[in-house]
């Protein structure tokens, strides 16, 4: 199974996601590949926020050797499965798609723990600490789920 979060920039939010999305295949003893990706070409190239650096060796998980990169068209093809963080992303990444089977691919990632009502996670880059610990607390409950789903 291969695994793409994707925000804006790809140093607060997505990030985050992959570093949680990987443990929790490790929890759940899958093996699979995740990664994470912008729409925006803000950021490529940097490490993640200093700050969801933080959050997740808070929570043991290491995500410092994440670079940010830009979402492709090619990513319909090397991945299953696409989470995005926002609408706003949303919309981005399906308005690259060129088939059905690509828009399928796509979906919030936070409709697993809220199925079929759109939330976003809401980008903690202009918030201080508690925004990161939030956007985690998110992420790892919308990851869980997403773990669990593929097992079955």
């Amino acid at each position: 199974m291969k695994i793409l979060m994707v925000c804006l920039g790809n140093i607060c939010r997505s990030p985050l996601a992959e570093g949680i999305m990987k443990e929790k295949l490790k929890k759940h003893g899958m093996k699979g590949y995740v990664d994470s990706a912008g729409t925006a070409s803000y950021h490529i190239g940097e490490a993640p926020d200093r700050r969801s650096q933080e959050i997740a060796r808070k929570y043991g998980i290491d995500i410092t050797d994440q670079r940010a990169r830009p979402f492709k068209k090619s990513d319909f093809e090397n991945f299953d499965l696409i989470f995005a963080m926002d609408r706003q992303n949303y919309h981005n990444i399906i308005r690259l798609a060129e088939s059905e089977k690509d828009r399928e691919k796509v979906e919030m990632v936070l409709n697993r723990l809220y199925p079929g009502k759109n939330l976003e996670v809401p980008d903690p880059y202009y918030d201080g600490k508690e925004g990161f610990e939030h956007v985690f607390k998110l992420l790892d409950a919308s990851c869980e789920l997403i773990a669990k789903s593929l097992k079955k």
